[in-house]
Protein backbone atom coordinates (compact mmCIF):
# COMPACT_ATOMS: atom_id res chain seq x y z
CA UNK A 1 0.00 0.00 0.00
CA UNK A 2 1.54 3.39 -0.94
CA UNK A 3 -1.44 5.71 0.18
CA UNK A 4 -3.26 5.72 3.65
CA UNK A 5 -5.81 8.32 4.47
CA UNK A 6 -6.73 8.08 7.88
CA UNK A 7 -10.42 9.54 8.85
CA UNK A 8 -10.03 12.35 11.74
CA UNK A 9 -11.20 9.87 14.21
CA UNK A 10 -8.18 7.80 13.65
CA UNK A 11 -5.78 9.92 14.10
CA UNK A 12 -3.24 10.32 16.85
CA UNK A 13 -0.46 13.21 16.85
CA UNK A 14 3.21 12.83 16.43
CA UNK A 15 5.66 13.34 19.36
CA UNK A 16 7.80 16.44 18.99
CA UNK A 17 10.62 15.90 16.91
CA UNK A 18 13.71 18.24 15.80
CA UNK A 19 17.10 18.21 14.01
CA UNK A 20 19.56 20.26 12.53
CA UNK A 21 18.40 22.73 10.02
CA UNK A 22 19.61 21.62 6.18
CA UNK A 23 20.39 25.20 5.30
CA UNK A 24 21.28 27.72 9.05
CA UNK A 25 23.86 26.17 10.54
CA UNK A 26 23.56 25.95 14.16
CA UNK A 27 19.89 26.36 14.13
CA UNK A 28 17.38 23.34 15.00
CA UNK A 29 13.78 22.93 13.44
CA UNK A 30 11.53 21.27 15.72
CA UNK A 31 7.89 20.15 14.29
CA UNK A 32 6.82 22.46 16.98
CA UNK A 33 8.08 25.55 15.47
CA UNK A 34 4.48 24.59 13.22
CA UNK A 35 2.35 24.68 16.49
CA UNK A 36 -1.22 25.02 14.91
CA UNK A 37 -0.34 24.24 11.11
CA UNK A 38 -1.24 22.31 8.67
CA UNK A 39 2.52 20.55 8.12
CA UNK A 40 3.44 18.14 4.92
CA UNK A 41 6.40 16.47 6.15
CA UNK A 42 8.58 14.96 3.65
CA UNK A 43 11.29 12.53 3.31
CA UNK A 44 13.91 13.13 0.45
CA UNK A 45 17.21 12.67 -1.30
CA UNK A 46 18.63 15.07 -4.02
CA UNK A 47 20.14 10.99 -5.40
CA UNK A 48 16.56 10.25 -5.29
CA UNK A 49 14.76 10.59 -8.71
CA UNK A 50 11.27 10.59 -7.56
CA UNK A 51 12.41 13.09 -4.92
CA UNK A 52 13.88 15.70 -7.77
CA UNK A 53 11.05 14.60 -10.22
CA UNK A 54 8.35 15.87 -7.01
CA UNK A 55 10.32 19.42 -5.91
CA UNK A 56 8.41 21.36 -7.95
CA UNK A 57 5.27 20.07 -7.25
CA UNK A 58 5.88 20.47 -3.26
CA UNK A 59 7.35 24.05 -3.50
CA UNK A 60 4.17 24.94 -4.88
CA UNK A 61 2.29 23.21 -2.24
CA UNK A 62 4.92 25.76 0.12
CA UNK A 63 3.47 28.94 -1.85
CA UNK A 64 -0.74 27.49 -1.73
CA UNK A 65 -0.44 26.58 2.32
CA UNK A 66 2.01 29.51 3.10
CA UNK A 67 -0.45 32.57 2.98
CA UNK A 68 -3.32 30.00 5.01
CA UNK A 69 -0.75 29.08 7.84
CA UNK A 70 0.75 25.84 6.31
CA UNK A 71 3.98 24.58 5.15
CA UNK A 72 6.41 21.95 3.93
CA UNK A 73 8.60 20.36 6.33
CA UNK A 74 11.30 18.63 4.21
CA UNK A 75 13.56 15.97 5.98
CA UNK A 76 17.02 15.27 4.32
CA UNK A 77 17.78 11.68 4.12
CA UNK A 78 20.93 9.57 2.85
CA UNK A 79 22.71 12.90 1.63
CA UNK A 80 25.75 12.58 3.53
CA UNK A 81 27.09 15.34 1.66
CA UNK A 82 25.54 18.55 2.87
CA UNK A 83 26.53 20.24 0.22
CA UNK A 84 24.93 18.78 -2.27
CA UNK A 85 21.84 19.06 -0.55
CA UNK A 86 21.96 22.43 -0.48
CA UNK A 87 22.86 23.03 -3.45
CA UNK A 88 19.97 20.75 -4.75
CA UNK A 89 17.70 23.46 -2.62
CA UNK A 90 19.20 26.49 -3.97
CA UNK A 91 19.12 25.59 -7.51
CA UNK A 92 15.54 24.31 -7.25
CA UNK A 93 14.19 27.21 -5.23
CA UNK A 94 13.22 25.27 -2.97
CA UNK A 95 11.86 28.03 0.15
CA UNK A 96 10.33 25.68 2.51
CA UNK A 97 12.98 24.17 5.67
CA UNK A 98 14.76 21.07 5.68
CA UNK A 99 15.89 19.24 8.82
CA UNK A 100 19.50 17.46 7.97
CA UNK A 101 19.19 13.90 9.13
CA UNK A 102 21.45 11.63 6.88
CA UNK A 103 20.70 8.36 9.06
CA UNK A 104 16.95 9.60 8.93
CA UNK A 105 16.51 9.23 12.84
CA UNK A 106 13.21 10.98 13.08
CA UNK A 107 11.38 8.12 11.09
CA UNK A 108 10.91 6.73 14.64
CA UNK A 109 9.09 9.39 15.60
CA UNK A 110 6.98 9.39 12.24
CA UNK A 111 4.89 6.43 13.50
CA UNK A 112 7.41 3.75 11.84
CA UNK A 113 7.59 4.91 8.58
CA UNK A 114 9.83 2.33 6.73
CA UNK A 115 13.02 3.98 6.68
CA UNK A 116 13.99 2.35 2.92
CA UNK A 117 11.02 3.97 1.47
CA UNK A 118 12.06 7.95 -0.18
CA UNK A 119 10.17 9.95 -1.04
CA UNK A 120 7.47 9.85 2.04
CA UNK A 121 5.50 12.30 2.44
CA UNK A 122 2.62 12.57 5.61
CA UNK A 123 0.33 15.36 5.75
CA UNK A 124 -0.12 16.65 9.60
CA UNK A 125 -3.20 18.42 10.69
CA UNK A 126 -3.11 21.40 12.42
CA UNK A 127 -2.57 19.11 16.20
CA UNK A 128 0.03 17.22 14.12
CA UNK A 129 -1.95 13.55 13.41
CA UNK A 130 -1.21 12.27 10.53
CA UNK A 131 -4.25 12.67 7.80
CA UNK A 132 -2.37 11.22 4.77
CA UNK A 133 0.50 9.17 4.22
CA UNK A 134 2.41 8.81 0.73
CA UNK A 135 4.82 6.03 0.42
CA UNK A 136 5.64 7.53 -3.48
CA UNK A 137 6.34 10.46 -5.43
CA UNK A 138 3.55 12.87 -4.85
CA UNK A 139 2.11 15.69 -7.17
CA UNK A 140 0.90 18.83 -5.84
CA UNK A 141 -2.89 17.71 -6.56
CA UNK A 142 -2.31 14.49 -4.31
CA UNK A 143 -1.38 16.77 -1.40
CA UNK A 144 -3.38 19.75 -1.83
CA UNK A 145 -6.40 17.42 -2.23
CA UNK A 146 -5.45 16.51 1.64
CA UNK A 147 -4.05 19.93 2.93
CA UNK A 148 -6.52 22.35 1.55
CA UNK A 149 -9.56 21.26 3.53
CA UNK A 150 -7.04 20.52 6.46
CA UNK A 151 -5.68 24.09 6.35
CA UNK A 152 -9.45 25.36 6.23
CA UNK A 153 -10.53 23.79 9.65
CA UNK A 154 -10.95 25.70 12.38
CA UNK A 155 -7.71 26.36 14.71
CA UNK A 156 -6.30 23.30 16.91
CA UNK A 157 -7.94 24.14 20.41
Amino acid sequence: QTEIIYAEEERAPLPDFSGPSLMEEGEEISLSDFEGEVVVLNAWGQGCAPCRAEVDDLQLVQETLDPLGGTVLGINVRDYNQTIAQDFKLDNGVTYPSIYDPPFRTAADLGGVPTSVIPTTIILDKQHRPAAVFLREVDAEDVLDVALPLAKEAPAP
